[in-house]
């Protein structure tokens, strides 16, 4: 038996610590108000329950199971440190006066109430505070929200593993230190902490949407989750345009998620794709939401993106693509929120625009943009679009280096196939 597993046709340990990782640790965090203990306490409650739940069999409520434990490891541990149990003591009274803390025992898992019906975003605000930086913040909720491991977050900022450790422990400190409450902002703090929670999103449903390593091209869970958080966000923000625009973003390209690896476990890029087994209702909801992100006022980057996204949805093939309109929303996506994998994006619109010479010379441009040396797609454009102009040995030195920097086996099966193909052609 796998010691990770159950008995039978159960469901494993580890998905169910995956599906309910963040809820457990902002139910704990928001009730004991230390993110180091309830990330200690979320641990112990998953070693018990790889240790019992294969002889025992999952329970009914394998939620409800963990929280009831890990509460209970956390109450110990607070038993042996006293210190700690005092610290922790006057920080409970000092949240309590603020706003009361509801006991998780009393509700479901989640710790949620009526008017913040899922304790996960109490904690995505907390995360979004103005006292952490803006890089803090985002790495702070992939992290204990976002289900992602340290070198994963590290992968999506670029950065060694070590560094990410780093920023993440003086992330929680700053929280302790700083007394930041595990609670809902009000209306006038809203404005400013909002963006670091679409932006967390985001790079949750990011990573869901192309794992950034691993066996599989996406992780549709976590990509599922982020659409469920932002739909409650917007739900309770209801009349934000940002909200709406990211919602709708995440649909459209969710909408695809069936098509985007072949029957042979490859990838599929965009020209590959059935676009009749694409979720048609996603992607007409998102282009509903899509319409009020870009109605009533200037866009925000997300409806920007959503819009580009629509477009893609909208065509019947790559041929059929109004490229001319998505390298006019690059160009206001990159006056909104400009960065090198915008300008990488736009590129590729050029190319389809213009031609494969035009993309290459703005590829050129952003040779050297630190943050694209290690970033595969970059390698990978670049060797598509010298294969499409008869450069058949630097395209082959760019699929090799894409092929080392990629993260997926998909990914990296895709970028074999097409060297494979282009060294014949040599």
């Amino acid at each position: 038996m796998n010691g990770t597993g159950t008995s039978g046709t159960g469901p494993r340990v580890e998905d169910v610590f995956r599906e309910e990782h963040g809820r457990l640790l902002a139910a704990l965090a928001r009730r004991f108000g230390d993110l180091d203990l309830a990330e200690e306490a979320a641990a112990d409650a998953l070693e018990a329950a790889v240790a019992r739940w294969p002889v025992d069999g999952v329970p009914p409520n394998p939620g409800g199971w963990l929280m009831t434990t890990a509460r209970r490891r956390a109450v110990d541990r607070l038993r042996r440190d006293r210190a700690l149990a005092v610290r922790l003591a006057v920080l409970r009274v000092e949240a309590e006066r603020a706003e009361p803390v509801p006991d998780p025992a009393a509700g479901d898992a989640s710790g949620g109430g009526a008017d913040f019906p899922d304790e996960r975003l109490r904690l995505f605000f907390t995360c979004a505070h103005p006292a952490l930086s803006a890089d803090d913040r985002v790495a702070l909720t992939l992290r204990f929200l976002g289900g992602l491991g340290t070198a994963e977050v590290a992968r999506a900022f670029l950065v060694p593993p070590e560094t990410m450790t780093k920023r993440l422990t003086r992330a929680k400190r700053k929280i302790a230190e700083a007394r930041i409450p595990f609670r809902v902002p009000g209306p006038d703090e809203l404005p400013d902490r909002l963006p670091a929670v679409l932006q967390a999103l985001y790079s949750i449903f990011t990573e869901g949407y192309a794992a950034s390593s691993g066996p599989g091209l996406q992780r549709v869970d976590l990509a599922e989750e982020a659409i469920r958080l932002a739909r409650i966000l917007h739900r309770l923000l209801a009349g934000r345009r940002e909200t709406a625009g990211l919602l709708a973003l995440m649909l459209l390209v969710h909408a695809r998620r069936a098509t985007r690896v072949g029957p042979d476990g490859t990838l599929a890029l965009l020209d590959d794709q059935d676009r009749t087994a694409w979720d048609r209702g996603m992607i007409e909801e998102g282009r509903a939401l899509t319409v009020a992100a870009l109605t009533g006022g200037p866009p925000g980057p997300y409806g920007v993106q959503a819009a580009i996204a629509a477009l893609h949805a909208e065509a019947d093939g790559v041929a059929s693509t109004d490229w001319p309109q998505i390298v006019a929303l690059y160009d206001v996506l990159l006056a909104l929120a400009p960065s090198p994998v915008v300008a990488l994006n736009r590129a590729v619109a050029v190319a389809m625009r213009d031609g494969p010479e035009a993309g290459l010379a703005l590829l050129d441009d952003l040779r050297d943009e630190p943050r694209l040396r290690g970033h595969h797609p970059y390698q990978a454009v670049r060797a598509d679009l010298l294969d499409r102009l008869g450069r058949l040995p630097e395209a082959a030195s760019a699929y090799r280096a894409a092929l080392e920097l990629a993260g997926t086996e998909p990914e990296r099966a895709h970028l074999r196939r097409r060297l494979a193909d282009l060294e014949k052609r040599l």
